[in-house]
């Protein structure tokens, strides 16, 4: 996934960035970038960065949609059990959701069932105050999604301050960043007007996203994505769905497809998924 790639790209050319974001410190640390696959059945964190000097990792998961198989509180509970294993340090656990959405996942922070309770904080970024995203370069992708009473406006000091990095390799990677996580939010065609593309074509992470052939459609990446999330959690929850009914299906926007992926929660037959698409 794009937004995926760019957002662990990211973490692992500034992790300091992120600790200066999430985890701040009265005092300088050295950071190591960790390996992110984790001991006994593998599995792979989207982000961790090892604070040598406190002996603590912070750990980022980065979401674009509430939803997940597992269900993103049972990951970040065994992510943390096998850092815990593996490590034997402290450990700070973020998930930070992309995109905005109304859905009750994106809101819960912890891990719960009989015996057990765990606990991890939760970044939307649609609520963060943009300043300290502008301020560092690292950040400034995510700045793009951030709180905002007039998004060009954002989108153009963001394209601003980027303008003004000296480094051309640096620019080139945080023009092509900013304009995979901006197109969560903004029309390609704004975004491509604020953002030189010759530019973006030097950059690592372009060739790289152009390589997994993901830059063009994402918009269309994303609904593919949801929607074969949501037809498989049908599939296991009420077994063959008709031809018609997936075509009905298949025409849902992503913001459908992600209410539908809740609603099916509640599923016990074949009406209720007929009754929700024809009351949509």
């Amino acid at each position: 996934m794009a937004y995926d790639n760019t957002c662990k790209y990211l973490a692992e050319k500034f992790p300091a960035a992120f600790v200066q974001w999430l985890l701040p410190l009265d005092r300088p640390t050295t950071i190591q970038v960790l390996k992110t696959e984790l001991i006994q059945e593998p599995i792979r964190a989207d982000s961790l960065a090892f604070l040598q000097a406190d002996n603590e990792i912070l750990h980022l998961e980065f979401e674009t949609l509430p939803y997940s198989d597992p269900p993103i509180p049972f990951r970040m509970l065994d992510y943390y059990v096998r850092l815990k294993r593996q490590y034997s340090c402290s450990i700070h656990q973020v998930v930070i959701f992309l995109q905005q959405t109304a859905s009750e996942q994106a809101f819960v922070s912890e891990y719960t069932d009989e015996n057990t309770r765990h606990r991890y904080r939760v970044i939307r970024l649609w609520e963060e105050d943009p300043a300290l995203l502008l301020s560092v370069p690292g950040l400034l992708p995510f700045a793009t999604l951030s709180q905002t009473n007039s998004p060009r406006t954002l989108l153009e000091q963001v394209a601003n301050r980027i303008a003004t990095i000296e480094e051309p390799d640096r620019q080139a990677d945080l023009i092509a960043c900013t304009q995979v996580l901006a197109g969560l939010r903004f029309e390609k065609n704004l975004i491509r007007q604020l953002f030189r593309k010759e530019t973006m074509r030097e950059s690592v992470i372009y060739q790289e996203i152009r390589e997994d052939g993901l830059l063009e459609g994402l918009q269309q990446g994303r609904q593919r994505e949801a929607l074969s999330f949501v037809t498989r959690l049908l599939t296991r929850r009420m077994g063959t769905i008709a031809p018609e009914t997936q075509a009905q299906i298949q025409t849902l926007s992503v913001e459908e497809l992600e209410n539908l992926g809740e609603a099916l929660l509640d599923f016990s037959e074949g009406t209720d998924l007929a009754n929700w698409l024809n009351q949509r």
